[in-house]
Protein backbone atom coordinates (compact mmCIF):
# COMPACT_ATOMS: atom_id res chain seq x y z
CA UNK A 1 0.00 0.00 0.00
CA UNK A 2 1.44 3.37 -0.96
CA UNK A 3 1.84 6.08 1.65
CA UNK A 4 -0.66 8.23 -0.29
CA UNK A 5 -3.31 5.52 -0.20
CA UNK A 6 -2.70 4.94 3.49
CA UNK A 7 -3.05 8.67 4.18
CA UNK A 8 -6.36 8.79 2.27
CA UNK A 9 -7.66 5.76 4.16
CA UNK A 10 -6.69 7.24 7.53
CA UNK A 11 -8.23 10.59 6.65
CA UNK A 12 -11.58 9.08 5.71
CA UNK A 13 -11.61 6.95 8.86
CA UNK A 14 -10.92 10.11 10.85
CA UNK A 15 -13.60 12.21 9.13
CA UNK A 16 -16.46 9.74 8.52
CA UNK A 17 -17.81 7.96 11.61
CA UNK A 18 -20.27 5.77 9.73
CA UNK A 19 -17.44 4.53 7.50
CA UNK A 20 -15.12 4.10 10.50
CA UNK A 21 -17.72 2.17 12.52
CA UNK A 22 -18.37 -0.36 9.77
CA UNK A 23 -14.64 -1.15 9.47
CA UNK A 24 -13.10 -0.53 12.87
CA UNK A 25 -15.72 -1.02 15.60
CA UNK A 26 -16.95 -4.43 16.72
CA UNK A 27 -19.97 -5.12 18.90
CA UNK A 28 -21.46 -8.14 20.59
CA UNK A 29 -24.87 -8.65 19.00
CA UNK A 30 -28.00 -9.70 20.89
CA UNK A 31 -27.33 -13.27 19.65
CA UNK A 32 -23.84 -13.18 21.20
CA UNK A 33 -21.69 -12.98 18.06
CA UNK A 34 -19.01 -10.35 17.43
CA UNK A 35 -19.72 -8.28 14.34
CA UNK A 36 -18.80 -4.91 12.87
CA UNK A 37 -20.99 -1.96 13.85
CA UNK A 38 -23.37 -1.23 10.98
CA UNK A 39 -25.58 1.65 12.05
CA UNK A 40 -29.26 0.72 12.24
CA UNK A 41 -32.15 3.07 11.41
CA UNK A 42 -32.25 4.63 14.88
CA UNK A 43 -28.48 5.14 14.96
CA UNK A 44 -28.45 6.64 11.45
CA UNK A 45 -31.21 9.07 12.48
CA UNK A 46 -29.25 10.05 15.59
CA UNK A 47 -26.01 10.34 13.61
CA UNK A 48 -27.55 12.69 11.04
CA UNK A 49 -28.76 15.04 13.80
CA UNK A 50 -25.44 14.91 15.66
CA UNK A 51 -23.42 15.70 12.54
CA UNK A 52 -25.75 18.49 11.48
CA UNK A 53 -25.46 20.16 14.87
CA UNK A 54 -21.68 19.72 14.93
CA UNK A 55 -21.30 21.32 11.51
CA UNK A 56 -23.63 24.21 12.37
CA UNK A 57 -22.40 24.99 15.90
CA UNK A 58 -19.01 23.32 16.21
CA UNK A 59 -20.20 21.27 19.19
CA UNK A 60 -22.71 18.56 20.04
CA UNK A 61 -25.42 18.77 22.71
CA UNK A 62 -27.99 15.99 22.36
CA UNK A 63 -30.66 14.60 24.69
CA UNK A 64 -32.13 11.30 23.52
CA UNK A 65 -35.36 9.60 24.57
CA UNK A 66 -35.75 6.00 23.47
CA UNK A 67 -37.07 2.56 24.24
CA UNK A 68 -35.03 -0.36 25.45
CA UNK A 69 -32.07 -1.73 23.48
CA UNK A 70 -32.27 0.56 20.49
CA UNK A 71 -28.55 1.23 20.16
CA UNK A 72 -28.16 4.77 21.52
CA UNK A 73 -25.44 3.77 24.01
CA UNK A 74 -23.69 1.67 21.38
CA UNK A 75 -23.62 4.69 19.07
CA UNK A 76 -22.49 7.07 21.82
CA UNK A 77 -19.67 4.79 23.02
CA UNK A 78 -18.49 4.15 19.47
CA UNK A 79 -18.57 7.81 18.58
CA UNK A 80 -16.68 8.87 21.70
CA UNK A 81 -14.03 6.15 21.21
CA UNK A 82 -13.62 7.38 17.61
CA UNK A 83 -13.28 11.01 18.70
CA UNK A 84 -10.88 10.36 21.58
CA UNK A 85 -8.57 8.10 19.57
CA UNK A 86 -8.21 10.69 16.80
CA UNK A 87 -7.32 13.70 18.94
CA UNK A 88 -4.50 14.59 21.31
CA UNK A 89 -4.93 15.74 24.89
CA UNK A 90 -8.67 15.10 25.29
CA UNK A 91 -10.72 13.28 27.92
CA UNK A 92 -13.99 11.37 27.75
CA UNK A 93 -16.21 10.53 30.70
CA UNK A 94 -19.15 8.11 30.75
CA UNK A 95 -21.61 8.31 33.63
CA UNK A 96 -24.19 5.56 34.14
CA UNK A 97 -26.98 5.02 36.66
CA UNK A 98 -25.66 1.84 38.31
CA UNK A 99 -22.53 -0.30 38.68
CA UNK A 100 -23.63 -3.06 36.32
CA UNK A 101 -24.32 -0.55 33.55
CA UNK A 102 -20.92 1.07 34.16
CA UNK A 103 -19.27 -2.31 33.80
CA UNK A 104 -21.18 -3.09 30.60
CA UNK A 105 -20.32 0.20 28.91
CA UNK A 106 -16.66 -0.08 29.84
CA UNK A 107 -16.60 -3.62 28.42
CA UNK A 108 -18.07 -2.17 25.23
CA UNK A 109 -15.30 0.44 25.06
CA UNK A 110 -12.67 -2.25 25.70
CA UNK A 111 -14.17 -4.38 22.94
CA UNK A 112 -13.96 -1.47 20.53
CA UNK A 113 -10.29 -1.05 21.45
CA UNK A 114 -9.34 -4.73 21.34
CA UNK A 115 -10.92 -5.33 17.94
CA UNK A 116 -9.81 -2.06 16.38
CA UNK A 117 -7.44 -2.70 13.41
CA UNK A 118 -3.77 -2.08 14.27
CA UNK A 119 -3.58 0.62 11.59
CA UNK A 120 -5.79 2.97 13.66
CA UNK A 121 -5.69 1.51 17.20
CA UNK A 122 -3.80 3.86 19.54
CA UNK A 123 -1.17 2.65 21.99
CA UNK A 124 -2.52 2.03 25.48
CA UNK A 125 -0.72 3.17 28.60
CA UNK A 126 -2.02 2.58 32.12
CA UNK A 127 -5.44 0.93 32.32
CA UNK A 128 -7.69 -0.36 35.08
CA UNK A 129 -11.26 -1.53 35.60
CA UNK A 130 -12.80 1.81 34.61
CA UNK A 131 -10.18 3.73 32.67
CA UNK A 132 -8.31 3.57 29.35
CA UNK A 133 -5.34 5.86 28.73
CA UNK A 134 -3.78 6.38 25.32
CA UNK A 135 -0.34 7.56 26.41
CA UNK A 136 1.10 8.71 23.09
CA UNK A 137 -2.03 10.75 22.35
CA UNK A 138 -2.23 11.92 25.98
CA UNK A 139 -5.94 11.18 25.79
CA UNK A 140 -8.16 9.11 28.06
CA UNK A 141 -11.47 7.40 28.56
CA UNK A 142 -13.10 6.90 31.95
CA UNK A 143 -16.42 5.63 33.31
CA UNK A 144 -18.20 6.30 36.59
CA UNK A 145 -21.45 5.62 38.42
CA UNK A 146 -24.01 8.26 39.36
CA UNK A 147 -24.43 6.70 42.81
CA UNK A 148 -21.03 8.13 43.71
CA UNK A 149 -21.43 11.80 44.56
CA UNK A 150 -18.94 14.17 42.98
CA UNK A 151 -17.70 11.67 40.41
CA UNK A 152 -15.87 13.36 37.53
CA UNK A 153 -16.33 16.78 39.13
CA UNK A 154 -12.67 17.86 39.20
CA UNK A 155 -11.91 16.80 35.62
CA UNK A 156 -11.87 18.76 32.40
CA UNK A 157 -13.87 16.76 29.87
CA UNK A 158 -14.30 17.20 26.13
CA UNK A 159 -16.66 14.26 25.51
CA UNK A 160 -19.42 13.18 27.86
CA UNK A 161 -22.00 10.39 27.63
CA UNK A 162 -24.73 10.34 30.27
CA UNK A 163 -26.49 6.97 30.20
CA UNK A 164 -30.00 6.36 31.61
CA UNK A 165 -30.06 9.90 32.98
CA UNK A 166 -33.68 9.48 34.10
CA UNK A 167 -32.46 6.96 36.69
CA UNK A 168 -29.48 8.90 38.05
CA UNK A 169 -29.40 9.24 41.83
CA UNK A 170 -28.09 12.67 42.84
CA UNK A 171 -28.91 13.98 39.36
CA UNK A 172 -28.88 17.66 40.32
CA UNK A 173 -25.40 17.34 41.86
CA UNK A 174 -24.04 15.64 38.76
CA UNK A 175 -25.51 18.33 36.55
CA UNK A 176 -23.80 21.03 38.61
CA UNK A 177 -20.61 18.96 38.81
CA UNK A 178 -19.48 16.66 36.02
CA UNK A 179 -21.57 18.33 33.29
CA UNK A 180 -20.01 21.67 34.19
CA UNK A 181 -16.61 20.07 33.56
CA UNK A 182 -17.38 20.15 29.83
CA UNK A 183 -16.34 23.56 28.50
CA UNK A 184 -18.75 25.40 26.24
CA UNK A 185 -16.34 25.33 23.33
CA UNK A 186 -16.17 24.00 19.76
CA UNK A 187 -15.10 20.38 19.50
CA UNK A 188 -16.86 19.27 22.70
CA UNK A 189 -19.72 16.77 22.72
CA UNK A 190 -22.38 15.83 25.28
CA UNK A 191 -24.78 12.96 24.62
CA UNK A 192 -27.47 12.39 27.25
CA UNK A 193 -29.90 9.49 26.85
CA UNK A 194 -32.46 7.55 28.81
CA UNK A 195 -35.64 5.61 28.79
CA UNK A 196 -38.31 7.57 30.64
CA UNK A 197 -38.69 7.29 34.39
CA UNK A 198 -41.80 9.29 35.19
CA UNK A 199 -42.15 13.06 35.27
CA UNK A 200 -40.66 15.87 37.31
CA UNK A 201 -37.09 14.50 37.49
CA UNK A 202 -34.04 16.12 35.90
CA UNK A 203 -34.24 14.14 32.66
CA UNK A 204 -37.91 14.94 32.15
CA UNK A 205 -37.33 18.64 32.79
CA UNK A 206 -34.31 18.68 30.47
CA UNK A 207 -36.31 16.91 27.76
CA UNK A 208 -39.17 19.41 28.03
CA UNK A 209 -36.75 22.34 27.76
CA UNK A 210 -35.04 20.85 24.69
CA UNK A 211 -38.38 20.04 23.08
CA UNK A 212 -39.43 23.66 23.70
CA UNK A 213 -36.30 25.00 22.03
CA UNK A 214 -34.82 26.30 25.28
CA UNK A 215 -31.03 25.95 25.61
CA UNK A 216 -28.44 24.20 23.45
CA UNK A 217 -29.70 20.62 23.59
CA UNK A 218 -31.48 19.06 20.62
CA UNK A 219 -34.12 16.42 21.49
CA UNK A 220 -33.92 13.11 19.63
CA UNK A 221 -36.77 10.63 20.01
CA UNK A 222 -36.54 7.06 18.70
CA UNK A 223 -39.81 5.06 18.47
CA UNK A 224 -39.77 1.36 19.28
CA UNK A 225 -41.05 0.21 15.89
CA UNK A 226 -37.88 1.36 14.11
CA UNK A 227 -36.16 -1.76 15.41
CA UNK A 228 -36.18 -4.50 12.78
CA UNK A 229 -36.02 -7.23 15.41
CA UNK A 230 -39.17 -6.05 17.21
CA UNK A 231 -41.38 -8.40 15.20
CA UNK A 232 -42.76 -11.91 15.59
CA UNK A 233 -44.72 -14.26 13.39
CA UNK A 234 -48.44 -13.92 14.21
CA UNK A 235 -50.13 -17.09 15.37
CA UNK A 236 -52.80 -18.64 13.20
CA UNK A 237 -56.06 -16.73 13.57
CA UNK A 238 -54.31 -13.62 14.92
CA UNK A 239 -56.62 -10.59 14.62
CA UNK A 240 -56.33 -7.05 15.91
CA UNK A 241 -58.68 -5.56 18.45
CA UNK A 242 -60.28 -2.22 17.57
CA UNK A 243 -57.72 -0.43 19.77
CA UNK A 244 -54.85 -2.34 18.17
CA UNK A 245 -56.15 -1.64 14.66
CA UNK A 246 -56.28 2.10 15.41
CA UNK A 247 -52.75 1.99 16.88
CA UNK A 248 -51.49 0.06 13.85
CA UNK A 249 -53.09 2.55 11.46
CA UNK A 250 -51.66 5.56 13.29
CA UNK A 251 -48.07 4.30 12.99
CA UNK A 252 -48.31 2.17 9.84
CA UNK A 253 -47.34 -1.06 11.61
CA UNK A 254 -47.40 -4.58 10.22
CA UNK A 255 -49.16 -7.57 11.82
CA UNK A 256 -45.80 -9.00 12.86
CA UNK A 257 -44.99 -5.76 14.72
CA UNK A 258 -48.40 -5.80 16.38
CA UNK A 259 -47.94 -9.45 17.35
CA UNK A 260 -44.63 -8.53 19.00
CA UNK A 261 -46.28 -5.61 20.77
CA UNK A 262 -49.11 -7.77 22.12
CA UNK A 263 -46.68 -10.42 23.37
CA UNK A 264 -44.53 -7.78 25.08
CA UNK A 265 -47.57 -6.24 26.81
CA UNK A 266 -48.49 -9.70 28.12
CA UNK A 267 -44.91 -10.19 29.32
CA UNK A 268 -44.83 -6.81 31.08
CA UNK A 269 -48.41 -7.31 32.37
CA UNK A 270 -49.17 -3.65 31.62
CA UNK A 271 -49.87 -1.60 28.52
CA UNK A 272 -48.88 1.55 30.41
CA UNK A 273 -45.50 0.00 31.22
CA UNK A 274 -45.09 -1.00 27.57
CA UNK A 275 -45.74 2.58 26.46
CA UNK A 276 -43.06 3.80 28.87
CA UNK A 277 -40.47 1.15 27.99
CA UNK A 278 -41.28 0.99 24.27
CA UNK A 279 -42.86 4.34 23.37
CA UNK A 280 -44.22 5.25 19.96
CA UNK A 281 -44.10 8.97 20.82
CA UNK A 282 -42.29 11.02 23.44
CA UNK A 283 -45.66 11.68 25.09
CA UNK A 284 -46.20 7.95 25.66
CA UNK A 285 -42.79 7.62 27.30
CA UNK A 286 -43.57 10.09 30.08
CA UNK A 287 -46.65 8.53 31.56
CA UNK A 288 -48.71 11.08 33.50
CA UNK A 289 -50.08 8.98 36.32
CA UNK A 290 -52.72 10.13 38.77
CA UNK A 291 -54.32 12.59 36.37
CA UNK A 292 -56.46 12.26 33.26
CA UNK A 293 -55.71 14.47 30.29
CA UNK A 294 -58.61 16.66 29.15
CA UNK A 295 -57.86 15.80 25.51
CA UNK A 296 -57.18 12.14 24.76
CA UNK A 297 -54.21 10.87 22.80
CA UNK A 298 -56.55 9.15 20.33
CA UNK A 299 -58.12 12.46 19.27
CA UNK A 300 -54.71 14.08 18.90
CA UNK A 301 -53.17 11.22 16.93
CA UNK A 302 -56.11 11.17 14.54
CA UNK A 303 -55.62 14.87 13.84
CA UNK A 304 -51.84 14.43 13.48
CA UNK A 305 -52.28 11.78 10.81
CA UNK A 306 -55.15 13.46 8.91
CA UNK A 307 -54.68 15.24 5.60
CA UNK A 308 -57.08 18.16 5.29
CA UNK A 309 -57.00 20.97 2.74
CA UNK A 310 -57.03 24.39 4.38
CA UNK A 311 -59.86 26.71 3.40
CA UNK A 312 -61.52 29.79 4.74
CA UNK A 313 -60.01 32.81 6.47
CA UNK A 314 -56.81 32.68 8.46
CA UNK A 315 -57.20 33.04 12.24
CA UNK A 316 -54.11 33.58 14.38
CA UNK A 317 -53.77 32.92 18.11
CA UNK A 318 -50.92 34.52 20.06
CA UNK A 319 -49.90 33.33 23.54
CA UNK A 320 -47.08 35.66 24.66
CA UNK A 321 -44.54 34.23 27.10
CA UNK A 322 -45.12 35.24 30.69
CA UNK A 323 -41.97 33.85 32.30
CA UNK A 324 -38.40 33.04 31.27
CA UNK A 325 -39.06 29.32 30.81
CA UNK A 326 -42.24 29.75 28.74
CA UNK A 327 -42.46 30.23 25.00
CA UNK A 328 -44.31 32.78 22.96
CA UNK A 329 -46.46 30.60 20.70
CA UNK A 330 -48.33 31.71 17.58
CA UNK A 331 -50.84 29.37 15.91
CA UNK A 332 -52.23 29.70 12.39
CA UNK A 333 -55.62 28.04 11.71
CA UNK A 334 -57.78 27.91 8.61
CA UNK A 335 -61.08 26.41 9.77
CA UNK A 336 -60.30 22.67 9.91
CA UNK A 337 -56.51 22.84 9.73
CA UNK A 338 -53.84 24.28 12.00
CA UNK A 339 -51.29 25.03 9.30
CA UNK A 340 -48.37 25.84 11.60
CA UNK A 341 -47.29 26.96 15.06
CA UNK A 342 -44.27 29.19 15.58
CA UNK A 343 -42.55 29.46 18.96
CA UNK A 344 -40.07 31.98 20.32
CA UNK A 345 -38.08 32.20 23.54
CA UNK A 346 -36.77 35.17 25.48
CA UNK A 347 -38.67 37.80 23.50
CA UNK A 348 -39.71 41.03 25.18
CA UNK A 349 -42.95 42.94 24.60
CA UNK A 350 -41.67 45.03 21.70
CA UNK A 351 -40.13 42.03 19.96
CA UNK A 352 -43.36 40.03 20.21
CA UNK A 353 -45.33 43.04 18.94
CA UNK A 354 -42.93 43.30 15.99
CA UNK A 355 -43.42 39.63 15.11
CA UNK A 356 -47.21 40.05 15.28
CA UNK A 357 -47.12 43.18 13.14
CA UNK A 358 -45.14 41.33 10.48
CA UNK A 359 -47.68 38.50 10.47
CA UNK A 360 -50.57 40.97 10.18
CA UNK A 361 -48.88 42.68 7.24
CA UNK A 362 -47.65 39.60 5.36
CA UNK A 363 -50.44 37.06 6.03
CA UNK A 364 -53.48 39.36 6.34
CA UNK A 365 -55.39 37.19 8.89
CA UNK A 366 -59.10 37.76 9.35
CA UNK A 367 -58.41 38.16 13.07
CA UNK A 368 -55.55 37.81 15.53
CA UNK A 369 -56.53 36.85 19.10
CA UNK A 370 -53.94 37.77 21.74
CA UNK A 371 -53.89 36.65 25.38
CA UNK A 372 -53.53 39.86 27.37
CA UNK A 373 -52.55 38.28 30.69
CA UNK A 374 -48.92 39.17 31.49
CA UNK A 375 -47.01 40.90 28.69
CA UNK A 376 -49.86 40.40 26.23
CA UNK A 377 -51.48 43.69 27.24
CA UNK A 378 -48.35 45.55 26.19
CA UNK A 379 -48.30 43.69 22.87
CA UNK A 380 -51.91 44.72 22.18
CA UNK A 381 -51.21 48.36 23.09
CA UNK A 382 -48.23 48.51 20.76
CA UNK A 383 -50.15 46.92 17.85
CA UNK A 384 -52.94 49.45 18.31
CA UNK A 385 -50.37 52.24 18.15
CA UNK A 386 -49.18 50.77 14.85
CA UNK A 387 -52.73 50.91 13.48
CA UNK A 388 -53.63 47.23 13.69
CA UNK A 389 -56.47 47.67 16.18
CA UNK A 390 -59.28 46.47 13.84
CA UNK A 391 -57.41 43.22 13.16
CA UNK A 392 -56.66 42.20 16.75
CA UNK A 393 -58.84 41.06 19.63
CA UNK A 394 -57.51 40.96 23.20
CA UNK A 395 -58.54 37.88 25.19
CA UNK A 396 -58.36 37.52 28.98
CA UNK A 397 -58.25 33.77 29.53
CA UNK A 398 -59.13 34.17 33.21
CA UNK A 399 -62.34 36.12 32.73
CA UNK A 400 -65.91 34.80 32.72
CA UNK A 401 -66.77 32.29 29.99
CA UNK A 402 -69.33 33.11 27.34
CA UNK A 403 -71.06 29.82 28.24
CA UNK A 404 -70.59 30.21 31.97
CA UNK A 405 -73.07 27.45 32.70
CA UNK A 406 -70.59 24.98 31.10
CA UNK A 407 -67.13 26.47 31.71
CA UNK A 408 -65.56 28.25 34.68
CA UNK A 409 -63.54 30.73 32.59
CA UNK A 410 -62.51 31.66 29.05
CA UNK A 411 -59.48 29.38 29.01
CA UNK A 412 -61.56 26.33 29.94
CA UNK A 413 -64.05 27.36 27.28
CA UNK A 414 -61.46 27.74 24.55
CA UNK A 415 -59.96 24.36 25.36
CA UNK A 416 -63.47 22.91 25.32
CA UNK A 417 -63.83 24.25 21.77
CA UNK A 418 -60.54 22.61 20.76
CA UNK A 419 -61.81 19.27 22.03
CA UNK A 420 -65.12 19.69 20.22
CA UNK A 421 -63.25 20.61 17.03
CA UNK A 422 -61.10 17.49 17.29
CA UNK A 423 -64.12 15.30 17.98
CA UNK A 424 -66.06 16.63 15.00
CA UNK A 425 -63.21 16.00 12.54
CA UNK A 426 -61.75 15.54 10.11
CA UNK A 427 -59.24 18.16 11.22
CA UNK A 428 -55.47 18.40 10.98
CA UNK A 429 -52.76 19.65 13.29
CA UNK A 430 -48.96 19.64 12.83
CA UNK A 431 -47.51 16.15 13.28
CA UNK A 432 -45.30 17.02 16.26
CA UNK A 433 -44.71 15.19 19.53
CA UNK A 434 -44.13 18.52 21.28
CA UNK A 435 -47.60 19.73 20.28
CA UNK A 436 -49.18 16.47 21.42
CA UNK A 437 -47.42 16.86 24.77
CA UNK A 438 -48.93 20.33 25.13
CA UNK A 439 -52.43 19.19 24.14
CA UNK A 440 -52.30 16.26 26.56
CA UNK A 441 -50.72 18.28 29.36
CA UNK A 442 -53.64 19.76 31.33
CA UNK A 443 -55.89 17.60 33.45
CA UNK A 444 -59.41 18.67 34.40
CA UNK A 445 -62.21 18.43 36.92
CA UNK A 446 -65.73 19.78 37.42
CA UNK A 447 -66.88 22.27 40.03
CA UNK A 448 -69.99 21.94 42.21
CA UNK A 449 -72.11 23.26 39.32
CA UNK A 450 -70.67 20.64 36.93
CA UNK A 451 -68.72 23.25 34.99
CA UNK A 452 -65.40 22.34 33.41
CA UNK A 453 -62.30 23.44 35.34
CA UNK A 454 -59.13 23.11 33.25
CA UNK A 455 -55.93 22.67 35.23
CA UNK A 456 -53.99 25.91 35.66
CA UNK A 457 -50.49 26.30 34.28
CA UNK A 458 -49.15 26.87 37.78
CA UNK A 459 -50.65 23.56 38.92
CA UNK A 460 -49.16 21.78 35.91
CA UNK A 461 -45.69 23.09 36.73
CA UNK A 462 -46.00 21.76 40.27
CA UNK A 463 -46.53 18.33 38.70
CA UNK A 464 -43.43 18.83 36.56
CA UNK A 465 -45.36 19.53 33.33
CA UNK A 466 -44.35 22.50 31.21
CA UNK A 467 -46.70 25.28 30.21
CA UNK A 468 -48.75 24.11 27.17
CA UNK A 469 -47.97 27.23 25.17
CA UNK A 470 -48.54 25.81 21.68
CA UNK A 471 -51.91 24.34 22.66
CA UNK A 472 -52.92 27.62 24.34
CA UNK A 473 -52.12 29.44 21.08
CA UNK A 474 -54.46 27.07 19.20
CA UNK A 475 -57.10 27.60 21.89
CA UNK A 476 -57.00 31.33 21.27
CA UNK A 477 -58.10 30.78 17.66
CA UNK A 478 -61.39 29.54 19.17
CA UNK A 479 -61.90 32.61 21.34
CA UNK A 480 -65.03 33.62 19.39
CA UNK A 481 -66.62 33.26 15.94
CA UNK A 482 -65.54 35.78 13.32
CA UNK A 483 -67.40 37.38 10.43
CA UNK A 484 -66.96 35.08 7.43
CA UNK A 485 -68.68 34.61 4.09
CA UNK A 486 -68.06 31.05 2.86
CA UNK A 487 -71.21 28.90 3.41
CA UNK A 488 -69.05 25.87 4.28
CA UNK A 489 -67.02 27.85 6.82
CA UNK A 490 -70.16 29.45 8.26
CA UNK A 491 -71.79 26.06 8.81
CA UNK A 492 -68.63 24.71 10.45
CA UNK A 493 -68.42 27.67 12.82
CA UNK A 494 -72.12 27.43 13.61
CA UNK A 495 -71.72 23.74 14.46
CA UNK A 496 -68.60 24.38 16.52
CA UNK A 497 -69.92 27.24 18.60
CA UNK A 498 -73.48 25.93 18.82
CA UNK A 499 -74.98 28.90 16.98
CA UNK A 500 -78.48 28.60 15.55
CA UNK A 501 -79.17 30.46 12.30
Amino acid sequence: MSSLNELEIRQRLKDDFQHYASRCLSIRTKSGSIEKLILNRAQLHLHSIVEKQRKETGKVRIIGLKGRQQGFSTYAEGRIYWRVTHRKGVRAFILTHEEEATKNLFEMANRYHEHCPPLVRPHTGAANANELNFDILDSGYKVGTARTKGTGRSSTIQFFHGSEVGFWPNAEEHVSGVLQAVPDEPGTEVLLESTANGIGNYFHRAWQEAESGIGDYIPVFIPWYWQEEYKREPEEGFTLTAEEAAYSDFYGLSKSQMAWRRAKIIELKSEILFRQEYPATSVEAFQVTGSESFISSELILRARKSNVDPYGPLIVGVDPARFGDDRTAIAFRRTRKVTKIDTYTKKDTMEVAGICAKILKNHQPAMMFIDVVGIGAGVVDRLKELGWGPKITPVNAGERANKDNIYTNRRSEMWGEIKKWLEQGPVQIPDQDSLQADLQGPSFKFDSNQRLVLEKKEEMKKRGIRSPDMADAIALTFAMPINISSPEVIQHEYDLFGINE
